[in-house]
């Protein structure tokens, strides 16, 4: 995954086809001779591993369920803390090892580290860290996967317009790669490159591209001998995209290659529109269960039922948790994705690895930021766990209180109750249950909201025969309420009296009914992207990237959402960079 995204790069042309060709052929066979300053001694004592690995393929990924991503840290670019992450230790291991992960995935990116040309020597500094890191995560107990990472962005992406020298330098990065890591257990697996993508090539010439990638990759490390004569290698789909078309040419190069030691690897961040929160993918609803439910059987049905283990090298949510912005995505409905993953992953077979660049772990304290939602992902490695409609129930302020319905989802588990902390609510006085309806009565609701100042009231817990409680949260809203503003497209606010309500979509339409901001396909933006709540301020800012894209001189009827259900329209029209906000 790209956290940091960088802009395209010129494409510059290198020598010709022979030229390259040779100058590949240099770099393979006299390899030893040009790099022997980069690769550290193999001579030195292989490292100590506790893991027992299973000879046949299908079992040794097994038991590398579950899995985690040292995301943000060596793929950064250019160094190990250029992202924000400390430099990793011994001790990150320690931790990862007792909270339950049985591997972890290493992402390298190794472009700012290795000459650019011939012949493409990596830093001996740089590969002995990349080492310690690995030596420290095997000497734990834990599988490793090493991977060429963001290099597939920054230089790999270029192969259709300078075929002979990327391939030249693909190649001697895993020559050396495997010559350094050449007597590591088989603990230790190689994914040959992480989401690879081709720019300007037709799909046809992109497989052939991959194909040539993933198969001299493989011819390299096998070559090298020692450990890596059977080792565990990962090879991906086009841009580890879980799309059939792209499974099944992966499984066609696997087939062709005869070796029973291949994994093969794809991401999965949720259905587009829940994660990051445009076309109105505001819940985890049937589109986003549906689409997790085909990608995980397709999974199985492509590799795993023909005996090819999968790797799901990433998984997560694209724009959660954001600890630096309002969140994108409702944390119930996040909860109830990260929950079904873990369930659709034991049915498909699939070993999951878990994406943290920095926003699950804080890898200064070694603490989970969110322990709850941790404890809810943990969770779903062994179990599920019941959840509802949704994490919360609106109670109106300005009428009278009456009865509220969640709908349960049980997913296998049976209702035991509903609890506000130790004490267990009253079926038939608190609330009553229907098939899977559990209704909050109105004499319950009176006391949870107490004086029924906005937001919070109470909490309840919704507990099941097995798995994780589910969080109820009471609160006291009204409609919110907007008023009129002035500004310019560099900066522009809506004043807003959220009055206990959290924005979940903007709606952005012209007088002729078309879409209006940015995103042309859906009149519903991205959060904040083009929107984005102030609840502290109490204001909604609209971005200087949604405002830009206004048509001039063109009323413009935006809808906000809430997740109460209540919407409020306003009126927005710019002319020569300012901007008039009406209020309905």
């Amino acid at each position: 995954m790209r956290d940091i995204r960088q802009p395209a790069r010129h494409r510059g042309r290198g020598p010709g086809r022979l030229a390259g060709l040779l100058t590949a052929l240099l770099v393979v066979t006299g390899l030893s001779a040009g790099t022997a300053g980069a690769v550290p001694d193999r001579s030195a004592e292989p490292t100590s591993s506790t893991v027992v690995v299973p000879a046949r393929a299908m079992d040794a990924v097994a038991a590398m369920q579950p899995s985690w991503n040292l995301g943000n840290t060596l793929d950064a670019i250019p160094d190990e803390t250029s992202w924000g992450n400390p430099k990793v230790t011994k001790d990150l291991f320690d931790t990862i090892r007792a909270q339950g992960f049985r591997s972890v995935r290493i992402p390298v990116t190794w472009t700012d580290h290795q000459s650019a040309t011939a012949p493409y020597t990596i830093d001996a500094t740089f590969m002995s860290r990349v080492r310690q890191v690995v030596d420290w995560a095997l000497a734990d107990g834990l599988y490793v996967v090493l991977n060429v990472h963001h290099d597939s962005w920054q230089w790999i992406n270029r192969m259709p317009a300078d075929h002979d020298n990327v391939l030249a330098r693909f190649d001697a990065v895993w020559a050396q790669v495997s010559s350094a890591f050449r007597d590591e257990p088989r603990a230790l697996l190689f994914e040959s490159v992480n989401e690879p993508v081709f720019d300007n090539a037709t799909d046809a010439q992109k497989t052939q591209l991959l194909d040539e990638l993933n198969t001299s990759f493989h011819r390299i490390v096998r070559a090298s001998g020692g450990g890596n004569a059977n080792r565990l290698l990962v090879l991906p789909t086009q841009g580890c995209t879980p799309s059939q078309g792209l499974m099944d040419d992966l499984s066609a190069m696997m087939g062709a290659l005869h070796d029973s030691n291949l994994v093969a690897t794809v991401h999965y961040y949720s259905w587009y529109p829940f994660s990051v929160n445009i076309a109105g993918g505001t819940h985890y609803d049937a589109a986003a269960q549906k689409d997790l439910n085909e990608a995980f059987a397709r999974m199985h049905d492509t590799f795993v039922a023909r005996d090819i283990p999968v790797y799901l090298g990433e998984y997560g949510l694209l724009s959660w948790p954001d600890f630096n912005h309002p969140d994108r995505v409702e944390r119930g409905e996040a909860l109830k994705y990260f929950e079904h993953v873990g369930h659709a992953a034991r049915a498909a077979g699939v070993t999951t690895a878990l994406w943290d660049p920095f926003s699950l772990l804080n890898r200064t304290t070694l603490e989970w930021r969110d322990p709850a939602l941790f404890a809810w992902i943990k969770s779903s490695w062994t179990t599920r766990s019941g959840t509802a409609s949704f994490d919360k129930v609106y109670v109106p302020k300005s009428s009278p209180v009456t009865a509220r319905t969640l709908t349960l989802n049980l997913n296998g588990t049976s209702f035991r109750g509903l609890w506000q902390g130790p004490k267990a609510l009253v079926a038939g006085r608190d609330y009553t249950l229907s098939g899977d309806q559990v209704t909050l009565t109105p004499s319950a609701l009176t006391r949870l909201t107490g004086d029924r100042a906005y937001g919070v009231n109470a909490t309840l817990q919704a507990r099941f025969s097995r798995g994780l409680p589910w969080q109820i949260d009471v609160v006291t809203h009204d409609t919110p309420v907007l008023s009129n503003s002035t500004g310019t497209t560099d900066s522009f606010t809506v004043p807003t009296q959220y009055r206990g309500d959290t924005l979940a979509t903007m709606e952005a339409r012209y007088a002729d009914g078309s879409n209006a901001g940015p995103t042309t396909w859906t009149p519903y933006q991205e959060f904040n992207q083009a929107f984005s709540p102030d609840y502290p301020g109490g204001t909604i800012i609209l971005t200087p990237a949604f405002l830009n894209a206004l048509r001039d001189g063109e009323a413009v009827t935006l809808t906000f959402h809430f997740y109460s259900g209540a919407t409020v329209t306003y009126h927005v029209t710019k002319s020569q960079g300012s901007v008039t906000g009406t209020a309905s």
